[in-house]
């Protein structure tokens, strides 16, 4: 569990609703910080989160908006950053694999233009939406960032093409905006491996228990494990940046 005193500091967090982004809200929100918890407007889980976290007294505000739709992205940052008063923190963590299970590689029909766009604009534009409107905050602050990228982008692997290529985007796009924004932002991203999370439920089961079976650690990742290393980036590591740092139990060894 990690202890830390955040009091004074801001965060926003996209995709918070579940999984990751949840487990990052909640580790910040228990360190004092003031979180901004991003879901679509359209999620009942969104809201019913931000209650339940008040209701804990922790501190929490709604920023309902989808990343992956031009001006839409930037008011929902630029809103949240009003308030909550400054940003010290940003979490890109908003994606979608556009898909409720795999789609092999091979079967390049399916990857239709509409899929593709769903995709890059969700996980690739979509952080760096937030990054162009955070930045001024951000830079005020002397603040940080982390991206969710993944080990598809890695290594060429994942649910589909075009989400290993969205994720290998952001692993380059964090490097750039690295050097970008220096030397008053760091920008980072954590690339998870398999992750139990409400993301990969309808996964065939023998593909969880092989993803499991390749892991050095013989469990998946927890949403836990990963908001930890974005803590870390974010709130720690002050000679860090431009880094991809892989959480996946030693998968990709």
């Amino acid at each position: 569990m990690i202890s830390a005193d955040l009091s004074g500091k801001t965060v926003l967090v996209t995709g918070g609703a579940s999984g990751i982004g949840l487990a990052t809200v909640e580790i910040f929100a228990r360190c004092g910080a003031t979180v901004a918890l991003n879901h679509l407007l359209d999620d009942p889980r969104g809201a019913a989160e931000v209650a339940r976290l008040k209701s804990l007294g922790h501190k929490i505000v709604a920023a309902p908006g989808n990343v992956a739709q031009p001006v839409e992205a930037e008011t929902m940052a630029i809103r949240a950053i009003e308030a909550l008063g400054r940003l010290d923190f940003l979490v890109n963590n908003a994606g979608t694999p556009a898909t409720p299970v795999p789609i092999p590689f091979a079967e390049l029909d399916r990857l239709t233009e509409g899929f593709w766009q769903s995709i890059l604009n969700t996980n690739l534009i979509g952080p760096f939406r937030c990054t162009h409107a955070a930045a001024p905050a951000l830079k005020a602050a002397c603040g940080a960032i982390c991206s969710t990228a993944s080990i598809a982008g890695v290594q060429g692997s994942g649910s589909s093409i075009p989400y290993a290529a969205s994720k290998a985007g952001v692993i380059n796009l964090t490097r750039s905006l690295a050097r970008a924004l220096a030397p008053e932002i760091r920008v980072n991203a954590v690339a998870p491996g398999f992750v139990d999370s409400p993301w990969n439920r309808e996964w065939p089961a023998d593909r969880k228990a092989e993803s499991v079976a390749r892991t050095p650690l013989k469990r998946a990742c927890k949403p836990e494990d990963i908001a930890e290393a974005i803590f870390f980036l974010c709130a720690g590591a002050a000679m860090v940046t431009g880094q991809t740092l892989i959480v996946d139990g030693g998968l990709t060894l």
